[in-house]
């Protein structure tokens, strides 16, 4: 399984990566995503270009949802995963739009990284792999990305647990930290709908004289 170039510094790729490599070879089961895009997120954003991480738990269980970018999904996927169908629900309330297909790969392109703490998933199993091993990459890619300021969304208690790994930035600024309820259905209502991440990230982004994330356009 290859693992892209620009975040191969990371300590995981020499001193964990190796055993989890082969503990999923010897799996039998269907594991989720393919295993060519279990680091399609890494691919698509390198560290100097993450502006955004929205962090959350695990690949979809579903085959043919999860594709190596947490939320996301092919463009002819339907009907759309429940996780992401609130997301979509909340951006309308908060932008007034969201995009037409559920592939967020536009809002990688622009600097998100969509990342999860595991990043593997038994076929039908959610949380199945939560003690492979995966959640040190999560811990060292806040720690990497946050030496600049960065937008951090922590969607979930799993996520939540990992934002002692964000450090303060080496050369001044803050982050913006936004932690809420995971957008599941069994947790939406408890925080999530109603936290207006998107417009409060494209806020932040302007005061700091940056393009802001256009969300709903691919």
């Amino acid at each position: 399984m290859h693992y892209p170039d620009t975040w191969a510094h990371l300590p995981f790729f020499t001193s964990d990566y190796p055993a989890i490599s082969k503990t999923l070879a010897q799996d039998t089961r269907d594991i989720l995503p393919p295993e060519d895009q279990v680091f399609a997120a890494f691919e698509r954003c390198a560290p100097q270009a993450t502006r955004v991480v929205i962090l959350g738990q695990d690949p979809y269980p579903t085959p043919g949802h999860a594709h190596g970018l947490s939320f996301s999904v092919e463009p002819h996927v339907l009907p759309l995963p429940r996780s992401l169908n609130n997301i979509f629900k909340e951006m309308i309330d908060d932008l007034g739009a969201a995009p037409l297909t559920g592939d967020l790969r536009f809002w990688a392109d622009q600097g998100v990284l969509l990342l999860n703490t595991v990043l593997t998933v038994p076929s039908g199993q959610a949380n199945g792999h939560a003690k492979l091993g995966w959640q040190p990459l999560a811990q060292q890619v806040l720690r990497e990305v946050s030496q600049r300021p960065t937008a951090f969304v922590l969607w979930g208690k799993q996520a939540q647990a990992l934002a002692p790994h964000i450090s303060t930035p080496k050369n001044g600024g803050d982050h913006l930290l936004i932690e809420s309820a995971h957008p599941s259905p069994l947790s939406a209502r408890r925080g999530f709908f109603g936290s207006r991440p998107f417009s409060r990230i494209n806020t932040w982004l302007v005061a700091r004289g940056e393009p802001q994330i256009d969300w709903t356009t691919a």
